[in-house]
């Protein structure tokens, strides 16, 4: 019974963001994968853009966005609380009202259980990602009861984008103001006996030959908090023995109440200071934990429950920080308090003790905040801290997952912190080692000066950047990148835009197209003029366009959109090409505002005649090669490689796209789950990197530059260090690797001398 508004999970894969949500897309990916995870269906992001669109309230909520001054915090929580009250208050259109109903029942029916109770879970679609995990920004309602409380739970978790955590914390981690599309995933609800979270990964050391298991009894909701420290078991990923063990003292747990909700027990005597999980239940979680590493590829944070002696998983999402390693050192080591270390760094300023959420305000920039646990509403003043230290709490609670994201040192499960520390004292709070030090005491070495040593490391192959979000720009400004060799408008298009750009034109919007592609494009192009901007023209494929609004009716299912309509064959078409000299125009709207370091690359590219093609369209909008404007192709498709020489007399550089050139050449299926754990898509494979070799040796013969965006060079420094010693101009990186790829080239660049191979590098 799917439709553009109801998604059930055996119809949602980790690619459908756009109306499903982080939460969603990532449950709907295990579930069609076999993984343990409870039925659910998806209200997608079009039932919410209707809600907004039938109570007209879209406007009013951006400009209260606009208005506010993120750094008061009683002028943020009226301004959202409005907000929430606004949507709280608007009626459901009908339409979507009984779509919602319908998927409940179906719901019923699949699991044979009438009145049924469930978890009713935000899924914004800035959630769950790798660049920012939103951890407990949005609303989970647990224990769902009725169909009267559902549409409730609905609203409330619609509201929830809103909340004064979630405004400041898409303010500080550079979202802007637009309405964030946001998903509502309706799952079976678990009756936990005990539950938890996990990492793949040591989330404070960062060992990844460790999995770190957090588990209580009951629901899990007390531990994702940070209202109760949880069993802590550190597991080796080799020999599966725990080599670490921490068992908390548990007063209380959290249980599904039978008139719904969750309700509040003592736990009897012999159960507070038992052990949770027994070795069973570990072999099997860190069994779970390994599988969903090596299906993603990259570590996880997952939450788990037990009901009936079967563990199921509720969520995962990538960790979004890995923690650095730490070089900066205390010249003083008497600690007054200590306990876990769940943020690396150190950080020094004044105590301030807070154990009501309303006195959140007392808290300014540079202070210490002190708390028994935080909660998503601390937010705005975690932002502004110096240093956290909790007395409840583990590694995976609220507290530790935001202080990483936001940098910030933290220490929790102290147990005594609110006790010990007072409002005024100095102290300094060392998250590395989870100590809490009287004084603002020296560091030896800091953070800066490391970074000033980088910053000077000047290398031939310029080390260029990966960008998808625009307002990230701020946070990264300080990253010693050469550019930006990567700038994917998709983000753009499907968040600030949200609609098929066909449909748009249908209905007589171009202009809101252009300005809001134009606008983000410039945004990063003015902060860092004049390194370049290379932006690559969208390359959504037939199914992701379906999913924008207005989609259905101008995409074909395509048995294979992969290799389908896609890239330059989409511009080039009667079809699509109005929609595509949109992008033209933003492009040029932006240079012409003065934004002459932006150029341009065509994505999958298969025959020069298309390439002709294309490049007259942007001839005819005023964007003819020369004059600082440079257009690159991508090198994803294996025909660029054998007609390189011939592609070469039609562009000014090439980037290679290791991902699909690695599919293409291989023959594999990207997504293809049972090839990659056999090891077979590799782009370290010879066949690929002969090709690579072939490709530089080709641009740099007709004098052309030649550049790498794929994720290869972000994972695999070998071959960073075998692209640069192949003469590669330039590597484009993802954010965190930027640093690390810089040494590496200087490294290798040194080590190559006079043998160093030649370059074009005209950019």
């Amino acid at each position: 019974m799917n439709s553009s508004y109801i998604k059930f999970l055996d119809d949602i894969t980790k690619h459908d963001v756009p109306f499903a949500g982080g939460k969603g897309a990532n449950l709907g990916e295990m579930y069609r994968k076999g993984l343990p995870v409870p039925p659910a269906f998806v209200l997608t992001t079009k039932a919410y853009e209707e809600f907004l669109d039938k109570n007209k309230i879209t406007s009013e909520i951006e400009r209260r966005l606009r208005g506010i001054n993120f750094e008061n915090v009683e002028e943020l929580e009226k301004n959202v609380s409005e907000i929430q009250q606004l949507i709280i208050s608007s009626r459901i259109p009908a339409n979507v009202r009984e779509e919602i109903l319908r998927g409940y029942r179906e719901l019923c029916v699949r699991t044979g259980k009438n009145n049924l109770p469930v978890a009713v879970r935000s899924s914004a679609t800035m959630e769950d990602l790798r660049e920012a995990s939103f951890a407990g920004q949005q609303l989970t309602i647990l224990n769902v009861r009725g169909e009267r409380e559902l549409l409730s739970a609905v609203k409330r978790c619609w509201a929830s984008v809103y909340t004064p955590r979630a405004t400041a914390y898409r303010y500080r981690k550079g979202f802007g103001y637009k309405p964030i599309p946001t998903a509502v995933v309706v799952q079976k609800q678990i009756m936990s006996e005990k539950s938890g979270v996990g990492f793949t990964l040591h989330p404070t050391t960062g060992d990844r030959e460790k999995v770190v298991i957090e588990a209580g009894f009951g629901q899990g909701e007390y531990i994702v908090s940070g209202s109760s420290t949880p069993d802590t078991y550190v597991i080796d990923k080799k020999t599966g023995k725990v080599v670490e063990k921490r068992i908390s003292n548990k007063s209380y747990m959290l249980v599904a109440s039978p008139e719904g909700g969750l309700k509040k027990v003592k736990l009897p005597n012999n159960y507070r200071s038992r052990q949770v999980l027994d070795e069973k239940e570990l072999g099997e979680l860190l069994k779970l934990a390994l599988s969903l590493e090596r299906y993603y590829n990259y570590p996880q944070d997952f939450e788990w429950a037990i009901q009936d002696g079967r563990i199921y998983l509720v969520q995962t999402r990538a960790v979004t920080v890995l923690p650095k390693e730490q070089k900066v050192t205390l010249e003083k080591d008497t600690p007054i308090l200590s306990g876990l270390g769940a943020s690396p760094g150190i950080g020094s300023g004044t105590v301030k003790v807070v154990l009501d959420v309303e006195k959140l305000s007392k808290v300014q920039k540079g202070d210490v905040l002190v708390t028994r646990m935080t909660t998503p509403d601390f937010v705005p003043a975690m932002i502004k801290a110096a240093g956290i230290v909790t007395d409840e709490g583990g590694m995976t609670s609220h507290a530790a997952i935001v202080s990483r994201e936001l940098g910030v040192p933290c220490i929790v499960g102290t147990k005594e912190a609110t006790s010990l520390l007072k409002d005024g004292e100095k102290v300094t709070v060392d998250g590395s080692r989870g100590l809490v030090f009287r004084g603002e005491l020296k560091i030896r070495e800091k953070k800066e000066e490391i970074e000033e040593s980088v910053l000077k490391l000047k290398t031939k192959t310029k080390v260029y950047m990966n960008l998808g979000v625009p307002e990230k720009i701020y946070e990264y400004e300080r990253i010693p990148f050469d550019g930006i060799g990567l700038m994917r408008v998709e983000f753009i298009i499907a968040s600030y835009v949200g609609e098929h750009p066909l449909h748009l034109i249908e209905t007589g919007r171009e202009r809101m197209f252009i300005e809001r592609l134009a606008e983000g494009i410039s945004l990063v192009a003015k902060k860092i003029h004049p390194r370049p901007v290379v932006v690559r023209f969208s390359d959504f494929k037939t199914n992701e366009y379906r999913e924008l609004e207005g989609g259905e009716k101008f995409e074909e299912i395509e048995a294979n959109p992969m290799i389908g309509w896609r890239g330059v064959s989409r511009y080039i078409s009667e079809e699509y090409r109005k929609a595509f000299e949109l992008e033209v125009k933003a492009i040029k709207k932006v240079r012409d505002e003065g934004c002459d370091n932006v150029w341009v690359m065509l994505p999958f590219v298969r025959t020069t005649w298309e390439v002709e093609k294309c490049l007259k369209i942007l001839e005819e909008h005023g964007l003819e090669r020369g004059n600082n404007f440079k257009v690159w192709i991508m090198a994803e498709v294996p025909s660029v490689v054998f007609l390189a020489e011939e592609f070469a007399e039609l562009c000014d550089g090439f980037s290679i796209g290791s991902n699909d050139l690695t599919q293409l050449i291989l023959g594999i299926d990207r997504d293809s789950t049972r090839l990659a754990n056999l090891g077979y898509f590799d782009e370290r494979d010879e066949a690929v990197k002969r090709a690579v070799k072939r490709l530089i040796d080709a641009a740099h013969s007709r004098g052309k530059t030649i550049s790498i965006c794929g994720q290869a060079p972000s994972v695999y420094p070998e071959l960073t260090e075998f692209l640069v010693r192949s003469g590669i101009d330039s590597v484009s990186v993802n954010p965190d690797t930027v640093v690390k790829t810089r040494k590496l080239v200087y490294e290798v660049e040194n080590s190559l001398g006079k043998k160093s191979p030649g370059h074009y590098n005209s950019n």
